[in-house]
């Protein structure tokens, strides 16, 4: 019998990736009736894909770098914060547009309990959208508008836990066995016990730590993040096909990337820090062959919140890869130390790691995001240039709430613990720069210095190599919302500071001249054409950081086929005059920016000043 060419192609995809995913798989789980069950479910939705979308795979098969691109230019939202639901977010794409932005995330939208949410992240149906925001139908046509508008969506797939409503959970609970195997249950301390002796707490203060009682049924429950948050029991293959399905379910409704979150906590073993455990590795590049067997023209972006060097692992290797991209963490959190300390050794040495690292692999980097800011720094280096790890976050986090006199920033504290001292920050983009202190204080000089951090920052940003992404608000301005202390139900988490409403109102400024609004619009708006304009900032291209002389300026260098760019920062509120001569630009160079001349052995650079120089 002759096969389609849709059938072939599902052959052809399976059969390229059997091997390997079958010896992975028995493995790991040694069951060949679910492995057989697996590749069943994968044919099934498999020809239930979209004709639309199986179109869009074959298109980016054939161009696998697709999402390197320089055009490329990321925003990140709450869908309720922005537009009210989905169809608010389908309204609103003209504006999202006039950003530049061709890759929005949208921040945790599936059902949860109210008040015990996690911002999101205690999902409690993988089938079904928060009722507030919509229906999983909205979300189907918000990707198709996308797509046609050339506008990848992105939606996180929580795979560590549920929340303790979900089905399997509430099931558990009522003592079925079926599902309390999908979870992590004891029936007395002694084992739950021996986990804490060698697992690290991830809310020490808000949720201390790895396990829950459950006096109902007299068991414990493991649940690493918080009370109402149960770990997954990946060593049951049932959890992990279901998951799988759950995952194909959301990249048949027409999304692009699926943000896997809290990665390198899905495999537990007694005896580790049940972090980045080998089989976790497994799990993700058994993944990445389901969606290359599925839907090859998805992306897996993950979620590892650590340095750079154990970052790198969860790209897989060039020949068996994982992840497409992952978060640049370590560099987002050491910019604002240099913010605070104009001290830029640190970070150029971070940078230095990454431009080590094979030109294939892909980071997001980003200023900020929906989470706090934890100063996981390198305190070896930090060390030889003087700052103790203790006193060090002590001084940043009195430098971004604002305690130290001097300081122009403004926020709030997380998860602060009192015996440690250690804390993480929580504050938006704006407020950290001194925006929300200086219009406070109707501080016009203040205000054009902050104004101009907040805009050098960006500009940094985008030189970086990778994918550079927006918070939603960060492009107006917008500051900290302190209203989440009014509501009972959020007010015990800072985080919600820097998670306030899209000031629609403020965006309205954004075309009036002198504005705070409209010099960042403006200014974001040309940084972001140029940068979508050359090839020099493809993800591939080669970068390095070079010496300036001065440890407050920072010199980032890319080297296209054609062009050479080099985007120098100010990372103090003094001027500055350096020698970029190294960066092989010559004697004179021109601000891309701004089209003037510049002598690169004499460069002037003023106060929070940044050239990109060509």
């Amino acid at each position: 019998m002759r096969i389609s060419k849709d059938q072939q192609t599902f052959n052809e995809r399976l059969n390229k990736h059997m091997d390997e995913l079958k010896w992975l798989y028995m493995e790991l789980y040694d069951n060949q009736y679910l492995f057989d069950e697996l590749c069943a479910n994968l044919e099934t939705i498999y020809k239930q894909r979209k004709p639309s979308l199986k179109k869009l795979d074959q298109q980016r098969e054939e161009n696998p770098g697709w999402f390197k691109k320089s055009e490329m230019l990321g925003m990140m939202m709450y869908v309720d914060n922005f537009a009210g639901d989905l169809n608010g977010v389908k309204k609103k794409l003209d504006y999202i547009e006039s950003c530049n932005v061709n890759y929005l995330h949208l921040m945790p939208l599936l059902e949860t309990p109210e008040g015990r949410s996690d911002g999101g992240y205690a999902v409690s149906d993988f089938r079904k959208v928060q009722e507030k925001l919509g229906t999983v139908e909205d979300l189907g046509k918000l990707s198709a508008e996308c797509h046609r508008r050339g506008i990848n969506l992105c939606l996180d797939f929580v795979m560590n836990h549920t929340s303790e409503d979900h089905e399997w959970a509430r099931r558990a609970r009522n003592g079925e066995g079926e599902y309390m195997s999908r979870y992590f249950f004891f029936d007395n301390y002694e084992i739950p016990a021996a986990y804490e002796r060698t697992v690290p707490q991830v809310f020490p203060t808000t949720a201390p730590g790895n396990f829950t009682y459950l006096p109902e049924i007299n068991h414990y429950v493991m649940t690493t993040f918080y009370p109402y948050q149960w770990d997954l029991n990946y060593r049951n293959p049932v959890v992990f096909n279901e998951m799988m399905y759950n995952f194909l379910f959301f990249a048949n409704l027409g999304i692009d990337v699926i943000r896997i979150d809290a990665v390198p906590y899905i495999w537990k073993q007694m005896g580790t820090s049940c972090r980045n455990l080998p089989q976790v590795h497994t799990i993700v590049r058994m993944m990445r062959m389901i969606g290359e067997i599925v839907c090859p023209g998805i992306l897996l972006l993950g979620e590892v919140v650590m340095e750079p060097e154990k970052v790198a692992p969860y790209f897989g290797t060039v020949e068996k890869p994982e992840c497409h991209m992952l978060y640049n963490v370590t560099t987002m959190a050491t910019t604002w130390h240099t913010v605070a300390t104009r001290d830029a050794r640190l970070l150029k040495k971070q940078l230095d790691d990454v431009s080590r690292l094979p030109k294939e692999y892909t980071f997001l980097n980003y200023l900020r995001c929906h989470d706090d800011i934890g100063w996981g720094l390198d305190y070896s280096t930090l060390k030889q240039y003087g700052m103790e790890e203790i006193p060090h976050k002590q001084y940043l986090n009195d430098f971004f709430t604002g305690v130290i006199p001097e300081s122009f920033s403004r926020g709030e504290l997380y998860n602060n613990d009192p015996v440690t001292k250690d804390a993480r920050f929580c504050g938006t983009t704006a407020s950290m720069c001194g925006i929300e202190k200086a219009g406070f204080c109707g501080d016009e000089a203040g205000m054009d210095l902050a104004v101009k951090l907040d805009l050098m920052l960006h500009a940094y940003m985008f030189v970086q190599s990778g994918i550079p992404v927006l918070y939603s608000g960060d492009e107006i301005g917008q500051v900290n919302d302190y209203s989440y202390k009014e509501d009972a139900k959020r007010a015990f988490d800072s985080r919600y500071l820097h998670r306030g409403r899209f000031r629609w109102d403020l965006m309205e400024n954004r075309d009036v001249e002198g504005t705070v609004q409209n010099r960042l619009f403006s200014a974001l708006d040309r940084m972001e054409k140029i940068r979508k304009s050359s090839d020099v900032f493809h993800s591939e291209v080669p970068f390095m950081t070079v010496e300036t002389g001065d440890i407050s300026v920072l010199c980032i260098v890319r080297k296209g086929r054609e062009e050479t760019i080099a985007g120098v920062f100010n990372f103090s509120e003094y001027e500055k005059v350096v020698d970029i001569r190294s960066a092989g630009l010559g004697d004179v160079c021109i601000d891309a920016l701004s089209g003037e001349e510049k002598k690169c052995g004499e460069l002037c650079i003023p106060p929070y000043g940044f050239y990109w120089l060509v």
